[in-house]
């Protein structure tokens, strides 16, 4: 006997179809699967062996041969387990009559009949519904992101010998509830960052821009701190947005079943591989920059970073997607976030002009050379971050997240009407670019401060910083830091 039954495997960020073709015929009793399977797949065997038989089921001593189409795709992971066992039950005439190409299943099996949750379900189900499917079977924990799809069936099993039930139409699984996608203010309210109202107004410029940052000062100034609240103060993802993050986060395995689907905020440790931070691997998987998209990629101790990794984000900063290719295989992950760097101005941190660092210029230059001039380029503002006083520390607090995101929002509601749905000034283009007005004049940096801070002007709005310009800073270093403004004319 023959069957077969639809599913899909994760390529990237991204779910491709699969075709699961069962043979049931005499012979020596057998279990091969074909079709470049992983070794998820091919221990799938075992898994589905006893999954048939703790539910009641009859398993052929038979030669089973299982195809997986198209036979030049590698397949991964256990989410083939419940297609397999089903196309087996239909080949064996144990499963009723009823499933058809509408219906795709996704599923890792246990050893007592439990469906397991799989990573890419909503990845799956949006494949789903493209392909044309109108149900789709998955384990009753992916059920609520599987269900964020419209127009889609989704019915959450919970074990394998529900399954002919539910193809008969004699059992009804419950209905999930989808995710939610409204973002709320979360997180660490910018209110904690006292005595820095430069570095306040440097974040709310890049939140309202969607602009690089990096900080550069001494240890203690607060530029983790700054970085780790940004996400407070950006604004809310819209639907589209919001479903892009949340299937990175459902193939990487991150996805929250509960709360809602928010910004993604990053923060790798300094000795992360080039293949780690932008994405690798056989098969290629996403890397941290995909995990941030549409969030915040923070670099905390950039001078830390190997000099290939940090290589290795010009393409990211400059393209938003990644480009992962192997001898048979080709994969892009999109990659639209936010930079958020912190560095020491030297390797003990006080900086060349604090009279307690001991710091040789060679060992300076070492230090400052992991950043590219390439890399450098790629980064829109320059934040000069020097310790506060006591007085500054104890001093009232600031304006809380929910203030600073009113402006944000409405920075980035003036720039979408100019740009068009979703965009900000951080994604102009070259023609675009060349229509502004021009610059009202670079910004001013901080005089003798090899930290590079900059002045920023208070009555620039939020939504006219555009690109940074090159500036000198001292004799010894070069900022490229400053801001390009465009002077919107006042209504009459």
């Amino acid at each position: 006997m023959l069957a077969s039954a639809r599913t899909f495997t994760i390529d990237g960020v991204t779910a491709r179809e699969v075709r699961v073709e069962v043979d049931v015929h005499r012979g020596l009793p057998a279990f091969t699967i074909v079709g470049l399977p992983d070794a998820a797949v091919r221990e799938s065997r075992e898994r589905v062996r006893a999954a048939l038989v703790n539910c009641g089921f009859e398993f052929p001593l038979r030669r089973i041969t299982v195809n997986l189409a198209p036979a030049d795709l590698p397949k991964a992971g256990p989410g083939l387990d419940l297609a397999t066992a089903a196309a087996l039950l239909a080949a064996c005439g144990q499963l009723p009559a009823g499933m058809d190409d509408s219906c795709a299943l996704a599923g890792e099996l246990a050893l007592d009949g439990s469906v397991r949750p799989v990573a890419g379900a909503l990845a799956m189900a949006e494949a789903a519904r493209e392909l044309g499917g109108e149900r789709l079977i998955v384990a009753a924990a992916n059920g609520s992101e599987a269900a964020l799809v419209e127009n889609l069936t989704v019915s959450p099993l919970e074990r394998l010998d529900q399954l002919p039930g539910l193809i008969a139409g004699e059992w009804k699984p419950p209905v999930p509830r989808p995710l939610a996608l409204e973002q709320a203010a979360a997180g660490p309210d910018i209110a904690d960052l006292r005595g820095q109202p430069s570095l306040r107004r440097a974040l709310e410029v890049a939140a309202a821009g969607g602009h690089s940052l990096l900080m550069v000062g001494p240890p203690g100034a607060g530029k983790s701190l700054a970085a780790r609240r940004l996400p407070s103060i950006l604004p809310p993802l819209r639907r589209e947005e919001a479903l892009e993050v949340a299937r990175i986060a459902s193939v990487a395995g991150r996805l929250n079943g509960g709360g809602p689907v928010a910004r993604p905020f990053r923060a790798p440790h300094h000795s992360i591989s080039s293949a780690g931070l932008v994405g690798g691997g056989n098969p290629p998987r996403a890397g941290e920059v995909t995990l941030a998209h549409r969030g915040v990629l923070f670099l905390d101790e950039l001078g830390e970073f190997g000099r290939q990794a940090l290589e290795a984000l010009r393409a990211p900063l400059e393209d938003a997607t990644v480009t992962v290719t192997r001898a048979r295989h080709r994969v892009e992950l999109p990659c639209r976030f936010m930079l958020v760097a912190a560095a020491n101005p030297c390797p003990c941190g006080h900086g060349e002009d604090d009279e307690r660092c001991r710091c040789t210029p060679f060992a300076v230059r070492r230090y400052q050379a992991k950043l590219s001039g390439a890399v450098a380029d790629r980064i829109d503002i320059w934040q000069g971050v020097a310790q506060p006083d006591a007085a500054a520390m104890s001093g009232a607090e600031g304006e809380n997240s929910a203030t600073a995101r009113e402006r944000v929002c409405a920075a980035r509601a003036r720039q979408e009407s100019r740009l068009g749905p979703g965009r900000c000034n951080a994604e102009l283009r070259p023609d675009e670019l060349r229509r502004a007005r021009g610059p009202a004049g670079p910004a001013q940096p901080e005089p003798e401060s090899s930290a590079r801070a900059l002045r920023w002007d208070p009555d620039v709005a939020l939504d006219d910083v555009v690109l940074p310009v090159a500036v000198d800073v001292g004799d010894r270093q070069r900022a490229r830091a400053a801001v390009f403004v465009e002077r919107r004319q006042e209504a009459a």
